[in-house]
């Protein structure tokens, strides 16, 4: 113990090691690894999202707070078990949720506030630039929020320089590039992956699809530039130095690798970037990343064309909701036993109740849910009532309960996927998985499994997360071979001895999700009604 103490002080000491800060939807997390892929120390922070003047936003303050107290607890961690100061970092690398939209204008003042992801409050743009561009435009994605402001004429645009996503963002104040990872940057414009760089024939349908505005700026203009894994897109500036570390210990000039999406941290944390493998990240939201090895035959409003960090063409079914309404109902139970006069465990709490689920009727006793907190678009509703429903003659027990509660938070990510696997007939090796859901052994992965029909595996490090994912990718561009591509520096250096736990799908339970997706479809108006009907 003492040989690794000392050693995990002389990788600090001398700058041989990686930082990755992610910032999720609910978490900003830092995470500090040594060249064999160890973590060392980690600090995080909680934040939401606030639903103002009808978007979903975080505000600057909270994204810089959130920032500097991460750091800051890494780094507190660092000095109490190794007695030293982070003095330089060998690499640092960003991660945040991808999509969105954040438009400054040439003095960095932001002009609106933050969309994120989930706002859905850009159909109509992004129904017009599929049909403009033959290529699925989500709501989410950065240019459809662009198109749908100029749709509705809002004043900021003629003041539009830079327009970047959260990731790419945090790069800029750190390093002052406005850079993105390909993988992030093909969530806010279709990415050609012959050039590694925007389409260009979409560049120019936008620009004439735009032209009669009058705006000085053309699309490219104001987009960041694209960058690879294993490319340096920039270095710590003394100003990025002093925002990120308020003690001012750190040096400047410590290299950064391009800022990448949580999809691409979460195809690295779970190694499947190589083509035939797929990853689930499960949270507020969920999205399946299947790397492809062909072209779709046409154009699904359900599902994304992305890439990895490599730039390899990626299909990602996203749902804007999983896991809030099921942790509304964990927070209840917990009100329930602490009324009981007991102390409620939240970790203790979360095993017995999702366990439950194991007990259930296979497609969950006929009982129905959805955890919309927001619109979701792969099932076309423009906002979220989260909402339980049962008949008389629907078993109604906690087993039952729990079991519609999780089969329901992979709803519409299971439409999204029967697309790929039953009509395109993509062939899919391995799905690895990742998220909160997972620490609970074997529950979570029975429902995925169940839910795609595919052997679902959570490996050792899957608790580890984006942040962890985004510092290997920050390690990969210090610490690669020449010519080293990122799968076999995954395959041979970080993963090479890393335990898996692979679960194959039951027959029982493969038959009552479908089952229960068919109640969940045909249940849908009703989840329309009360979106129309149900207004505070």
């Amino acid at each position: 113990m003492k040989t690794d103490t000392v050693g995990m002080k002389q990788a600090i000491t001398s700058g041989e090691t990686s930082l990755g800060i992610e910032f999720g939807s609910t978490r900003i997390k830092a995470i500090l690894i040594n060249k064999d892929f160890q973590t060392i120390a980690s600090g995080s922070y909680e934040w939401e999202n606030r639903l103002e003047d009808g978007f979903w936003t975080y505000n600057l303050v909270d994204i810089i707070t959130g920032l500097q107290t991460a750091y800051r607890e890494l780094k507190n961690e660092v000095e109490r078990q190794y007695g030293v100061t982070i003095r330089t970092i060998g690499s640092i690398g960003v991660s945040a949720m991808m999509h969105g939209y954040l438009a400054f204008d040439n003095t960095g003042e932001l002009l609106v506030p933050f969309r994120t992801w989930r706002n859905s409050t850009t159909g109509e743009s992004a129904k017009k630039l599929t049909e403009l561009f033959q290529f699925n435009i989500p709501e989410r994605w950065s240019v459809a929020h662009l198109y749908q402001a100029i749709l509705n004429k809002e004043y900021h645009l003629p003041r539009i320089d830079f327009i970047t996503t959260l990731s790419g963002f945090i790069h800029w104040l750190l390093t002052g590039k406005k850079a993105i990872g390909i993988g992030d940057a093909s969530g806010m414009f279709p990415i050609d992956e012959s050039t590694g760089d925007y389409n260009e024939s979409m560049v120019k349908q936008f620009d004439e699809l735009i032209g009669d505005e009058g705006f000085l700026w053309k699309i490219k203009d104001i987009l960041p530039k694209v960058y690879v894994s294993g490319e340096q897109a920039g270095e710590l500036t003394e100003v990025g130095a002093r925002i990120l570390d308020q003690s001012r210990n750190l040096q400047a000039g410590i290299p950064v690798c391009p800022p990448e999406g949580d999809a691409g941290t979460g195809m690295v944390a779970t190694n499947s970037v190589r083509k035939r493998t797929g990853n689930v990240s499960v949270g507020t939201s969920v999205f399946a990343m299947i790397v492809l090895e062909n072209e779709l035959s046409k154009v699904y409003p359900e599902i994304d064309m992305v890439t990895t960090p490599t730039g390899s063409p990626v299909a990602m079914v996203h749902a804007n909701n999983c896991s809030s309404d099921l942790n509304a109902w964990l927070g209840l139970f917990r009100e329930f036993y602490e009324a009981m006069g007991e102390k409620a465990d939240n970790n203790k709490l979360f095993e017995v109740l999702l366990n439950k689920a194991l007990e259930a009727d296979p497609d969950g006793g006929g009982l129905l849910s959805y955890g919309y907190y927001s619109g979701e678009n792969i099932t076309g509703l423009e906002n979220g009532r989260p909402l339980f429903v049962r008949s008389p003659e629907s078993r109604f027990n906690l087993a039952n309960f729990m079991r519609a509660h999780l089969f329901t938070a992979f709803g519409a990510l299971k439409i999204g996927m029967d697309i790929l696997t039953k009509e395109e007939h993509v062939a899919i090796d391995s799905i690895l998985a990742h998220g909160g859901l997972f620490k609970t052994p074997l529950v979570g992965q029975k429902m995925v499994a169940a839910a795609m029909n595919t052997p679902v595996s959570v490996m050792s490090t899957a608790g580890e997360g984006g942040a962890w994912g985004m510092a290997i990718l920050a390690s990969y561009m210090l610490n690669k071979d020449p010519q080293e591509g990122l799968e076999d520096f995954l395959d041979d250096k970080v993963f090479a001895e890393v335990d898996g736990q692979e679960i194959f799908p039951d027959a029982v339970d493969v038959k009552g999700f479908e089952t229960f997706i068919e109640r969940y479809k045909k249940g849908l108006v009703i989840e329309q009604s009360a979106v129309d009907h149900l207004v505070l």
